[in-house]
């Protein structure tokens, strides 16, 4: 049997418009045509349908109407028959429940006066319109027809008026209610938000009191070294040890107090164990603190005026004047709640390279590759504390904490960044705010490789090369990065490099979306042999230890354990020294475990807090929200220009996708034109096929000496064009 078919809307009784209606658990909501009329709510699937095939009417009389959240409401009819309804805003669902109380109040008023009508009258006697007598009245409607004169015949209508608005205001105070409800919940809210950023500019001006307090101090200490004073003050060279203990005993006094705490007795996975120190250790000469002279952050040999910016003239001291540092945003749009199903598209990338099979841009993040390689650079100061360092072997121990902490951005990032485009680059000057600048480049397509360069005025230089091979397993993806990381230091002359570990997804099919990483890693030191060993441990659900665990081993060149590090790359790593190693009993696996004597850990990382609001914008740190902001001046290639990524940004996701396309298959024609010019360049078609002659414009290929690699190294030019604003060479990629 069909459904029935709405009557026809009286003109000025009715309300018609879109709304979402919830089908069921795979289309979820589908938008459809709905039409209010005579106490009845109707709806089609097209405006065109209204004539011919209605899709399910409810009865307001009999009807719930129940209010879910903002966009959100119900109707019912006790179970019969229930609508799950959504509209595009809170005004247009507001709209829609006041119609429909109005409705319901009509329906049901009109249903009670069909009822009274509808009595049975007494049955007429058996003379009645016998004999020629007058015809028999019902008695009630004789006293309905009086009540009708006595009334007179515009009071009922005046009375329906009163009761459709006393309908309407009861309608609005209960949302006026509700509003002032959300707007005292919300101001409660935002008041314990405001009273935090207080507290935190209280204490932030407090503490730049202090450190002007402190510079004034410096201020006087270097005027009167320039006025003649030939030796600086102890307490200057390092302002915590002061002059306790004398000159001859510098150190040793906060040293020994540190040295009364060791490590707790631990069982490690990675077959070492750590236990405290033998007290022998306690005292040592100046030569065994050579590793901690620079823990704290300060070189004591010498004292460089120049970043102080002081007047070589002691009686006119020059004020320091600072440009303003630039503001980065602290927020993007909100990722808009879009559903894709995930393993139909998956389903059919079983074993299959990932890199080659176009994605929707529902799977990606607004941020390219490229910018995800440049987010490597967020715990920059623990480049510039190892550059300050005088071991080598301390140094270690901040390129390997700075290698952990490229990771603690991904912990909840199951976004895929966009791949680059085939000459995309994109910048990240910080030169004035951090004391580094970045430049990255996508050099090659087939396979996919980036190269980066990052130059610290600090003193060292960070540069990789990176491609990307992954594989889906069904239900997870893994992800392989190839290529290797190096780091370079001005001072010292060492050169470190190392790979990155393996990333997995998992959850592909079903739960929610999880990332692991996964293997080891060796930081080496191709200067002095120093190497360090880090193993990140992969999760496993019947493990007792610490989930994303990561441990390492600090050694020279002869194999001697220097230094171990621990912790987590999602939260923090620390580090102790090792006074002492020796072989112990055999691990789970049969290896042999190594006990190390260390000195208390110290901690030497710590992850920055996600900002507010993190988990509807991608869950991106406080540097990733601000990668994807413009900036005048940058390349025509930057990734900032790019449309799609930047449509997505802004949650035009059907726009994006549409975009998407297109710059790909522009990618396509301009690289099928490469290939065609390389066959001219050559002999044979056979030996030019599928070549590529594309040369990338800020770097170049080398086989580095030192590590015995071959990589992409920045060759200059980038800051000099965009000082003078010279794109021409710039190949038109968007």
């Amino acid at each position: 049997m069909s459904e029935p078919k709405p009557p026809t809307p009286t003109p000025g009784d009715t309300y018609k418009g879109w709304l979402f209606k919830w089908t069921n658990y795979i289309k979820g909501y589908q938008r459809r045509w709905f039409v209010l009329s005579n106490g009845l709510l109707s709806y089609y699937r097209t405006q065109a349908e209204m004539g011919h095939t209605c899709r399910g009417t409810i009865n307001l009389a009999t009807a719930n109407i129940t209010v879910e959240d903002s966009c959100n409401f119900v109707i019912s009819n006790g179970g019969a028959q229930t609508y799950h309804l959504k509209a595009s805003s809170e005004v247009e669902r507001q709209r829609w429940i006041t119609a429909l109380e109005l409705a319901k109040a009509k329906a049901v008023r009109m249903q009670a006066e069909s009822d009274d009508s509808g009595d049975d009258c007494p049955s007429a006697p058996p003379s009645a319109g016998q004999g020629g007598g007058a015809p028999w009245v019902c008695p009630s409607k004789v006293f309905v027809r009086m009540e009708g004169i006595r009334v007179g015949g515009d009071m009922g209508e005046k009375i329906r008026q009163v009761t459709e608005r006393a309908t309407l205001f009861r309608i609005t105070s209960n949302a006026m209610i509700n509003a002032c409800r959300d707007f005292l919940s919300l101001a409660q809210t935002h008041s314990k938000r405001w009273q935090k950023s207080l507290t935190t500019e209280r204490d932030q001006r407090i503490r730049l009191e202090e450190t002007l307090e402190q510079l004034a101090k410096q201020h006087n200490h270097l005027e009167r070294a320039f006025r003649g004073a030939t030796v600086l003050p102890s307490s200057f060279s390092n302002p915590a040890l002061g002059n306790k203990g004398g000159g001859s005993g510098k150190g040793d006094a906060s040293d020994e107090d540190d040295d009364n705490e060791f490590f707790d007795a631990m069982e490690d996975p990675a077959e070492f164990i750590t236990v405290p120190a033998d007290p022998k250790y306690h005292r040592r000469s100046n030569s065994n603190l050579s590793g901690f002279s620079s823990e704290t952050g300060i070189d004591d040999q010498s004292v460089n005026f120049d970043e102080l910016s002081m007047a070589s003239n002691p009686e006119s001291p020059q004020t320091l004047e600072l440009e303003p540092v630039r503001q980065r945003r602290t927020h993007i749009p909100d990722k808009p709640n879009y559903y894709l199903n995930l393993w139909s598209i998956m389903k059919n990338c079983i074993g299959k390279e990932l890199s080659k099979i176009p994605m929707p841009v529902n799977f990606n993040e607004p941020l390219s590759m490229l910018q995800r390689l440049s987010e490597d650079l967020e715990y920059y100061e623990l480049l510039d504390k190892g550059a300050k360092c005088q071991s080598s072997l301390e140094q270690m121990c901040y390129v390997a904490a700075f290698t952990v902490s490229s990771y603690s951005t991904t912990v909840h990032r199951t976004g895929k960044p966009f791949n680059p485009l085939l000459g995309e680059t994109f910048e990240l000057d910080r030169l004035r705010e951090c004391g580094y600048r970045s430049l990255c480049e996508q050099v090659s397509h087939h396979p996919p490789a980036a190269a980066h360069h990052a130059l610290s005025e600090k003193g060292w230089t960070l540069r990789q090369e990176i491609s990307l091979a992954s594989k889906f397993r069904g239900k997870y993806l893994s992800i392989m990065p190839l290529g290797s990381i190096q780091c370079l230091f001005d001072k010292s002359n060492n050169h470190y490099s190392w790979k990155k570990v393996t990333t997995t997804v998992h959850n592909i099919i079903v739960g929610k979306l999880w990332i692991d990483q996964s293997g080891e890693i060796d930081v080496v030191n191709h200067k002095t042999g120093d190497r360090c060993h880090l193993k990140f441990a992969p999760y496993s659900y019947f493990s007792r230890d610490v989930p994303r665990k990561v441990t390492g081993v600090v050694t020279d060149k002869d194999g001697k354990a220097h230094y171990v590090l621990s912790g987590t790359w999602d939260e923090k790593m620390e580090f102790s020294r090792v006074m002492q190693s020796s072989k112990g009993e055999n691990g789970t696996e049969g290896k042999q475990r190594t006990v190390y004597q260390t000195l208390k850990a110290k901690e030497i990382w710590k992850k920055n807090p996600l900002p507010e609001g993190a988990e509807t914008r991608y869950f991106f740190s406080t540097l990733a929200l601000t990668l994807n902001e413009f900036e005048e001046g940058v390349a025509p290639t930057d990734s900032r220009r790019r449309p799609d990524q930047r449509m997505m940004e802004d949650g035009r996701w059907d726009e994006a996708n549409a975009e998407k396309q297109r710059l790909e298959e522009k990618q396509r024609t301009v690289r099928r034109e490469r290939e065609r010019e390389a066959v001219k360049a050559v002999c044979s078609p056979e030996e030019g096929a599928h070549q590529d002659n594309h040369q990338a414009l800020w770097f170049e290929k080398i086989d580095d000496p030192v590590s015995g690699e071959t990589l992409h190294i920045y060759k200059g030019g980038y800051w000099e064009a965009k000082e003078q604003g010279s794109w021409d060479i710039c190949p038109d990629i968007f």
